[in-house]
């Protein structure tokens, strides 16, 4: 199997499943990002979507239907086995296949986080049924250790919009509305994902200077991005074209190069008692207090804040204690 070395990142040019067993080893991956062939005719996708494909570099790769399952069951088991307790998997999928990835899953000891959809600005064109414009993101973690997920890397939790909602809870929802890029001119695999979202799971899921893999590295997005964001990375791509391709791409990245267009989110720091047990005397202060600032004709949400810095808690807590006291 070819390897490249490119400023400390590994590639492989080869199956994820021969190649994660002989060069990745046990439980040193932070991350897995990973989309792996659709197994419905990707090869010839452009059929459906009418696009032009003179840019796409031959060679792309994809699963016979019949073979999907197990295929999956084995790609699944290698990544089961790289990550790191408290190590975090994203994995992209159409729908088609998506119940042989679940029932992989299934099978390994890792344990769901959340169901998330992507939904994309531009699908398949019907005429007598609904347009498809998603993808499914099944994240999972590998029990036994901490599961990076960093709060407020992208919004702080105090921070609203316009309509006075919370942008980090916006954020944080499990339906992600994110554009497809296009990239016209340029070299490119059958189906790239999107800097915004690789950067949002990374940004989420990982630190700077932790491992990134992607089984199947395609037009190398993830390992673009995860470059970008200082991140090291390793993979593996079958293709031959695609391989040769993309790493000549890869050593023009500056490593941290996306870091500084990155949103600053105004963090205002832990309430001092959050996840503190509340105690009697804090229990009648927050119920006098709330009718007392009430009655004085101070809006629920003004109340609500003030009593956040009395008890140095945060706003649900207050709420949750509010509701169960029926002063809610």
């Amino acid at each position: 199997m070819r390897s490249v070395t490119i400023n400390g990142n590994t590639f492989y040019n080869g199956d994820c499943v021969a190649g994660a067993a002989e060069y990745i080893p046990d439980e040193t991956v932070d991350l897995i990002i990973t989309d792996p062939p659709y197994g419905i005719d990707g090869d010839r996708l452009h059929r459906h979507y009418n696009r032009d494909e003179e840019f796409v570099v031959e060679g792309y790769v994809e699963v016979p239907a019949a073979e999907y399952g197990e295929f999956s069951r084995a790609w699944i088991r290698q990544a089961e086995r790289i990550l790191r307790p408290g190590g975090s998997l994203y994995v992209v999928s159409g729908y088609t296949n998506l119940y042989h990835i679940l029932a992989a899953l299934r099978e390994t000891g890792l344990s769901e986080v959340n169901h998330i959809i992507w939904r994309y600005n531009f699908g398949v064109y019907t005429r007598r049924k609904y347009v498809s414009s998603h993808y499914h993101i099944l994240y999972y973690e590998k029990p036994g250790g901490r599961r990076t997920f960093n709060l407020e890397c992208r919004y702080g939790t105090g921070e609203q919009g316009p309509d006075a909602r919370s942008l980090n809870y916006r954020d944080r929802e499990d339906v992600w509305t994110i554009n497809r890029e296009y990239k016209p001119g340029q070299l490119k695999n059958k189906n790239e994902l999107p800097t915004e979202l690789l950067a949002k799971m990374m940004q989420y899921s990982s630190n700077e200077g932790d491992l990134v893999c992607d089984m199947f590295l395609g037009g190398f997005s993830t390992a673009r991005v995860a470059i970008g964001l200082n991140r090291r990375v390793t993979g593996f791509e079958i293709s031959e074209p695609m391989f040769s391709a993309k790493t000549e791409e890869i050593g023009a990245i500056e490593p941290g190069d996306l870091l500084p267009g990155l949103r600053v989110p105004e963090k205002a720091g832990d309430p001092p008692n959050r996840g503190k047990p509340w105690t009697d005397a804090e229990v009648k202060h927050l119920q006098a207090r709330f009718s007392e600032l009430r009655d004085a004709g101070m809006t629920k949400k003004d109340t609500v804040a003030t009593l956040c810095q009395e008890l140095g808690r945060g706003r649900w807590a207050i709420e949750k204690a509010l509701k169960g006291m029926g002063s809610g």
